[in-house]
């Protein structure tokens, strides 16, 4: 017969599996899972956006203006 070990095994932490967030509702159902991966394009899409931006600043006073057609004068109203 086998013997049985009633210790309990020791979790064993592994460094190369990340983090997983996992988020459930009220009633204890998955509803979503967020995994490393998004954290990094989210991340990336911060920089990507705030790149842009400063890009966008520094080249706005160098464009050129939009050209507004001046308004034509009306004669003035004369009065008899």
């Amino acid at each position: 017969m086998k013997k049985f070990d009633a210790r309990p095994s020791q979790p064993t932490l592994n460094a190369d599996e990340g983090w997983v967030v996992q988020v459930y509702g009220s009633d204890r159902r998955l509803l979503c899972v967020l995994e490393p991966s998004h954290g990094w394009m989210f991340l990336i899409g911060c920089g990507v956006g705030l790149l842009l931006s400063v890009i966008w600043v520094n080249i706005a006073p160098y464009s050129p203006p939009l050209e507004s057609s001046a308004p034509e004068q009306s004669p003035a109203l004369q009065v008899d």
